[in-house]
C-alpha cells in the first residue's frame, strides 16, 4: 500500500459491536492507543528506511523523520489520529535537492520549509489546499510512483539508480546486462511476499506485510554474505544527527526548493488529514493547527538531519484501523522508532538494499491506482491525468503539478462558460435549435455555425434553456432572427430557463436558477395538474387519484425529459453505480434527493424497515441476498449504505405489545435482535435518548448499526470490505428536521452540524 495521500474515498473503520457497559474508559483508550502504536511502528520502520534510500539521504535520516513526525507533529498537529513521517511523495524532490546541494543544505531547506508552513498556518490559508483538483493529485502520486519504480528497478537488479527518470528508463537494458542474481532474488522475494500477503486471511494481515517481507528476506539472505549489498550505518540515530548547513550561493534555487517542499508536504498532509477524518467520522481536523504541527516537525527534523515530514495515509490508516483513539498512539509510535534506532543498529545493517528496493517498487506501483484512472476517464479528466503524470515523470514535480493545474482550470472554464447548441432537422422545412447551459460571447462561434446550417425559408424553433445569458449573445440571436425572417423564413423562440433574452439588454448578466418550492410554485403545480387532467384520454379521467402522477409525467416530458436524456444516454446499455443504498420503503425517504445523486449513481434496495436478514433467516427471503451479491460481485460497487429514518412504522411494529401476524410480522422478525439491543442499553440508543429521540427512533438508529454489522460479516460483502474494495456505512434520516445522521457502532453524528457552510 503506498505511503502517500489519496483523496479518493477510503474505507470506513470496521464496525464492531460495543463492549459490555462499563468496559470503556481512559484505561481502555490507553490500551487501544498502545496496541495501535506498536502496529504503526512496525509499518513505519521499513518504509522510513526505504524512503531514505530512494531519496539519496542517509539511512538514519528516515528514522529521524519518523521519530520527529510521530512525537512533534503528533503532539502539535490538529489531527489526533494522523501519523506523520517521511513519505514517498517527496522522494523525487528530496533526491533532486540532495543531488544539487548535498545533504546538509537539504536539511537547511527542510528547516525553512517548516518555517514557511508555520507562517502559512498563521495566515489561515490551509483550507485552500483542498482547492487543488483531485485528478491532479492522483496524477502527481502516479507520476511519483512511476519515478520510484524506474529508479528502484536498477537497485533491485544490483545496479545504481540514475539521476533522472529518462536516464533510468534508457539505462534499464544496461542494468539487465549486468544483473546481480543474488540482489535480484532478494528484491523479487520481497515483491512476491507482499503480493501474496494481500491474499492471506484478515487475521494474518494484522501483521504488516512490509515488515514480514523485509524480515523474511533478510533472514534468508544471511547465508549469501557479501554477495548481497546491505545497508551501511555509522552508529545509531544519535550519531546520525547532522546540523543543517547554510548554502554559499544559488539562493534562487534554494528558495524554489523551500517553496516546493513546503507546499507539496503541506498539501499532502492536509489531504491526508481529510482522508483520516472520513475514516473516523465525528472527528474534524483543525487544518491550520495541523499545518502548524507539520511546520514545527519539519523545522525539528531538518535541524536534526532528518527527511522532510508529512502526514502519511498508510500509517494513519493503520492507526485508525488498529483502534487508536487519540494522538497518544502517534506519539508512542515515534517513541518506539527512537528506541529501536538506538539499540537496533546491528539488525538494520543486515537488511539488503535490494529488499528495500523491492519494497519501494511495490509502494510505487501502489501509487498508480486503477480506480483513479477510471474516475478520470468517467469524468472527462483523463487528459489532465495523463499530461500531469508525464510532466511529473519527465520534467519535475512542481512543474508537472503546475501544468496539470493549469490544464484543469482551462478545461473547467471551457465546460462552465460554453453553451450546448444542438441542431435537429425535423423535416426539410422545419428545424429546431436547442441552446442550454451557460451562454456567453465565448459560445458565439459554435452558435453561429449551427444557425448558418438552417436553410433560407425554413421555419426554425429556437429553444433557450440557459442559466447565464449576456448581451452579445442576445444581439447575435436577434440579428440572425431578423436576417432569417427577411430571407422568407420564420422563427419561433421558446424560453424555458430563468435567464431571458429581453432582460439581457437592460440588466447586468448573472447566473440565475429556477426558484425553489413556495406557495406560488404549489399553485402553479395545481394548475398543471388540472391541465394534465384535461389532456388525459377519456378512459383515464375517472382515475382522479392518478391525476397528479400523469401531471408529473406530462411536466417531465415537456420540461425535463430532454435534460435527463443526456444523462441517461451513456447508461442506456449498462449501469455502473458506485453505491448500493439499502433503505426503508417509506415514501418520505428519497435516496437521490438526500444524497444529491443522479441517474446511475445508486443501486437501491428498499424493504420494510431497511432490514438485512441474518444468516439463520436468509432462507425465508433471498431478495436482499441476491441484490447484495449482484451489487458487489457483478456491479463492483465501492460503497454500501444502510439508511433508516425517523417515525418508522416497522420500528413501531417491533415495539408493539402484541407481535404482528402475517407476512409483515414474519418479515419483522429480522429486527428482533435490534429490540434486544435496545432493551440491554445499547450506546447508540442511550445517546439517541439523550438527544431527545423517542423509543421508536432509538430502535431505528440501533437497527442501522446492527444491519451494518451484519453486512460486515456477510460472506461476499465482508470479504470485499476486508480487501479494501468496499466501504460500509450507516445513515439515519430525521424526517422532521430533514437532517442526516451518521450511525457508527457506538455513537451517532449529525452531519448537518459538521457541514461547512463556506465550502
Amino acid at each position: 500500500m503506498p505511503d502517500a495521500v489519496s483523496p479518493t474515498p477510503l474505507q470506513d473503520r470496521p464496525v464492531d459491536m460495543p463492549a459490555p457497559e462499563g468496559a470503556a474508559g481512559p484505561g481502555r483508550d490507553l490500551r487501544s492507543d498502545l496496541a495501535a502504536s506498536l502496529v504503526v511502528f512496525l509499518v513505519a520502520v521499513p518504509l522510513s528506511l526505504g524512503i531514505a534510500v530512494a531519496s539519496g539521504a542517509p539511512i538514519q535520516a528516515g528514522l529521524i523523520a519518523a521519530v520527529v513526525g510521530g512525537i512533534v507533529a503528533g503532539f502539535l498537529g490538529g489531527s489526533p489520529l494522523q501519523v506523520s513521517g517521511p513519505a514517498a511523495g517527496l522522494t523525487v524532490v528530496v533526491a533532486a535537492l540532495v543531488a544539487e546541494f548535498g545533504w546538509q543544505v537539504t536539511c537547511f531547506i527542510t528547516v525553512l520549509a517548516g518555517l514557511v508552513q508555520i507562517v502559512l498556518s498563521a495566515s489561515r490559508v490551509a483550507r485552500w489546499a483542498l482547492a487543488i483538483s483531485p485528478v491532479v493529485v492522483h496524477a502527481m502520486l502516479a507520476g511519483i510512483g512511476v519515478t520510484i519504480v524506474l529508479q528502484q528497478l536498477h537497485v533491485l537488479l544490483g545496479d545504481n539508480a540514475r539521476s533522472s527518470a529518462w536516464a533510468n528508463l534508457i539505462g534499464l537494458p544496461t542494468s539487465l546486462q549486468q544483473i546481480s542474481v543474488a540482489d535480484t532474488m532478494v528484491g523479487l522475494g520481497v515483491v512476491a511476499i507482499m503480493v501474496a500477503w494481500k491474499r492471506t486471511p484478515a487475521r494474518v494481515r494484522r501483521i504488516p506485510g512490509p515488515l514480514v517481507a523485509v524480515v523474511a528476506v533478510t533472514a534468508l539472505s544471511i547465508p549469501l554474505g557479501t554477495e548481497v549489498r546491505r545497508i551501511a550505518l555509522d552508529g545509531n540515530i544519535i550519531d546520525a544527527i547532522a546540523l543543517p548547513e547554510v548554502p554559499d550561493g544559488a539562493w534562487g534555487s534554494v528558495a524554489l526548493g523551500v517553496l516546493t517542499v513546503a507546499l507539496i508536504a503541506g498539501v499532502e498532509s492536509l489531504l491526508s488529514a481529510v482522508a483520516v477524518d472520513r475514516m473516523s467520522p465525528g472527528r474534524r481536523t483543525n487544518l491550520d493547527r495541523e499545518l502548524f504541527g507539520q511546520g514545527a516537525a519539519n523545522m525539528t527534523s531538518g535541524a536534526l538531519g532528518g527527511l522532510p515530514v508529512t502526514g502519511v495515509i498508510v500509517r494513519s490508516a493503520t492507526n485508525v484501523e488498529s483502534g487508536a483513539t487519540s494522538r497518544a498512539s502517534a506519539i508512542l509510535h515515534g517513541v518506539w522508532v527512537l528506541l529501536f534506532a538506538l539499540v537496533g543498529v546491528a539488525a538494520l545493517e543486515e537488511i539488503p538494499l535490494a529488499a528495500l528496493a523491492g519494497l519501494l517498487v511495490m509502494i510505487g506501483i501502489g501509487l498508480i491506482k486503477k480506480q483513479d484512472v477510471t474516475l478520470a476517464r468517467r469524468t472527462g479528466d483523463l487528459i489532465v491525468y495523463v499530461v500531469t503524470l508525464v510532466a511529473v515523470v519527465f520534467l519535475n514535480l512542481l512543474e508537472g503539478v503546475a501544468i496539470g493545474l493549469a490544464l484543469a482550470v482551462v478545461i473547467l472554464l471551457w465546460r462552465v462558460v460554453r453553451a450546448g447548441v444542438d441542431l435537429h432537422r425535423v423535416r426539410d422545412d422545419l428545424w429546431t435549435v436547442s441552446i442550454h447551459g451557460s451562454c456567453s460571447f465565448l459560445s458565439l462561434p459554435r452558435l453561429d455555425s449551427q444557425l448558418a446550417r438552417i436553410p433560407a425559408g425554413a421555419h426554425a424553433i429556437v429553444e433557450v434553456d440557459v442559466d447565464y445569458l449576456d448581451h452579445p449573445t442576445t444581439a447575435a440571436l436577434h440579428a440572425w432572427q431578423s436576417a432569417h425572417e427577411a430571407a422568407g423564413g420564420t422563427v419561433t423562440v421558446r424560453e424555458k430557463g430563468e435567464s431571458r433574452l429581453a432582460r439581457s439588454r437592460d440588466i447586468r448578466p448573472s447566473r440565475t436558477v429556477r426558484p425553489g418550492t413556495d406557495d406560488s410554485a404549489q399553485r402553479w403545480r395545481d394548475r398543471q395538474t388540472e391541465a394534465a387532467h384535461a389532456r388525459l384520454p377519456q378512459p383515464l379521467r375517472r382515475h382522479r387519484s392518478l391525476t397528479h402522477i400523469f401531471a408529473g409525467i406530462d411536466q417531465f416530458h415537456r420540461g425535463r425529459a430532454e435534460d435527463l436524456q443526456r444523462s441517461l444516454a451513456p447508461l442506456a446499455q449498462t449501469q455502473d453505480p458506485d453505491t448500493m443504498f439499502i433503505t426503508c420503503a417509506d415514501s418520505r425517504v428519497v435516496p437521490n434527493v438526500i444524497t444529491s445523486s443522479g441517474p446511475g449513481d445508486l443501486f437501491t434496495v428498499r424493504n420494510v424497515g431497511n432490514l438485512v436478514p441474518s444468516p439463520e433467516h436468509r432462507d425465508g427471503d433471498r431478495s436482499v441476498e441476491a441484490a447484495l451479491e449482484f451489487a458487489v460481485s457483478t456491479l463492483g460497487v465501492t460503497s454500501l449504505i444502510v439508511c433508516g429514518h425517523s417515525n418508522c412504522g416497522a420500528m413501531k411494529g417491533l415495539l408493539a405489545d402484541e407481535p404482528l401476524d402475517g407476512p409483515v410480522g414474519e418479515w419483522l422478525r429480522h429486527g428482533d435482535q435490534a429490540v434486544a439491543l435496545l432493551r440491554s442499553g445499547h450506546p447508540v440508543g442511550r445517546q439517541a435518548a439523550a438527544a431527545g429521540f423517542g423509543e421508536a427512533d432509538q430502535l431505528a438508529l440501533i437497527n442501522v448499526a446492527l444491519q451494518v454489522q451484519r453486512l460486515g460479516r456477510h460472506p461476499v460483502v465482508g470479504q470485499a470490505a476486508a480487501d479494501g474494495r468496499l466501504s460500509i456505512a450507516g445513515l439515519f434520516f430525521d424526517v422532521g428536521r430533514a437532517r442526516m445522521l451518521h450511525v457508527r457502532a457506538t455513537e451517532i453524528d449529525d452531519l448537518a452540524e459538521n457541514a461547512d457552510p463556506t465550502g
